[in-house]
């Protein structure tokens, strides 16, 4: 599979991405042009402090620089397509357009104490998990990370607009269409832009990516030593049941993915988030909870149960919530902790596993 590579020193050409930079390479690209960085560092906090988004309304600015800003970058954010809102009252997802006519989508999830966006890191999916629906349409591409950049922020000023100043974005999963280890590059060039102290300041410890195995990025990961939270989707046990959920399981067998899981951990001393999907009659029975236990008794782990969400390639239903109890308490007895994730946006396809830009 092939990951796209982002050579920062390389100059934008006309009307190149604004979000695609880091705050580093707008003040070079400032510099390089014989401009002050002080203005570089004015334009960041216009998009990223203020949420401006037309050069126009930079009026601080001198007027060469913004002619500079018109000329060579694009600051214009995602159509939204469409923005559906759930009956539960916490959710909201949002269909965004991409420059090319793709489309993605994004979900506001509101907690309480706290708002989480699930963001997408490409636009389809190549690895084929039967029950996911992104998975089911196929990989159409790659996003950039001004794209997956630009979603968090359409998310921060929806809240700026529905809470006021108060409104933060505080939280990130990249959880959303895609796989984002199969577009490495991409997406940890976005979560710096995001992580920077200078604009949205999303903290480490509330970004969490998730991966259904891609075992050479986990081992990249931790060589690299990325400090935000890691979850792996598992779903089974066994390397046969796993094949036949996830394909990509056939790349990266299931020994191989745990065998990067122990080295991830060790190497960082954190503990990974193992995502399990309940299938009803699939997956979710007493004898499958102690094969879970078994695999990953004594590491440092939580498992994350979600009940299936539907999706119209896929014919399964969700686990109900007396099993789930009793898979969790099989589980504590092999010391793992777990949660039943909160089933948020079902009615709007915003769920797990339900995103697929069609609507």
């Amino acid at each position: 599979m092939h990951t796209p590579t982002y050579n920062s020193s390389r100059m934008p050409g006309p009307h190149a991405n604004f979000y695609d930079l880091t705050r580093e390479e707008l003040r070079l690209l400032a510099v390089r042009r014989d401009f002050s960085p002080v203005h570089a560092a004015r334009v960041w906090r216009y998009v990223y402090g203020e949420g401006v988004t037309s050069i126009g309304k930079m009026s601080a600015l001198p007027a060469r620089y913004r002619a500079h800003l018109e000329k060579e970058l694009s600051f214009a954010p995602l159509p939204v397509a469409t923005e559906a809102h759930s009956t539960d009252g916490f959710t909201r997802k949002y269909l965004l357009a991409l420059a090319d006519h793709r489309r993605i989508e994004t979900v506001l999830m509101r907690f309480t104490g706290r708002v989480t966006a699930c963001i997408s890191s490409q636009a389809g999916c190549a690895m084929g998990c039967v029950f996911c629906a992104t998975g089911q349409m196929g990989f159409v591409r790659h996003l950039t990370p001004g794209e997956i950049v630009a979603q968090a922020l359409h998310v921060q000023h929806e809240l700026r607009r529905l809470d006021g100043a108060a409104g933060r974005l505080r939280n990130l999963v990249l959880m959303g269409m895609g796989e984002p280890l199969h577009n490495y590059d991409a997406v940890v060039k976005a979560i710096g832009i995001l992580r920077d102290s200078a604009g949205l300041a999303i903290g480490a410890g509330k970004i969490t990516l998730s991966t259904v195995g891609v075992v050479p990025g986990i081992i990249r990961l931790a060589d690299e030593a990325q400090p935000f939270h890691l979850a792996v989707s598992l779903h089974a046990a066994t390397q046969e049941e796993r094949a036949a959920l996830v394909p990509a399981a056939r790349k990266w067998p299931l020994a191989e993915l745990m065998e990067a899981c122990r080295y991830y951990s060790e190497k960082l001393q954190r503990r990974i988030f193992y995502e399990w999907t309940l299938i009803e009659g699939k997956n979710d029975s007493a004898e499958t909870a102690h094969a879970v236990g078994r695999l990953l008794h004594g590491r440092p782990a939580q498992v994350n149960l979600i009940p299936l969400n539907p999706t119209a390639g896929y014919g399964g239903s969700p686990t109900g919530r007396e099993a789930a109890r009793q898979f969790q308490h099989i589980l504590a007895g092999y010391g793992l902790p777990s949660t039943v994730r909160q089933r948020r946006g079902i009615d709007i396809a915003a769920g797990c596993g339900q995103l697929a830009a069609t609507r």
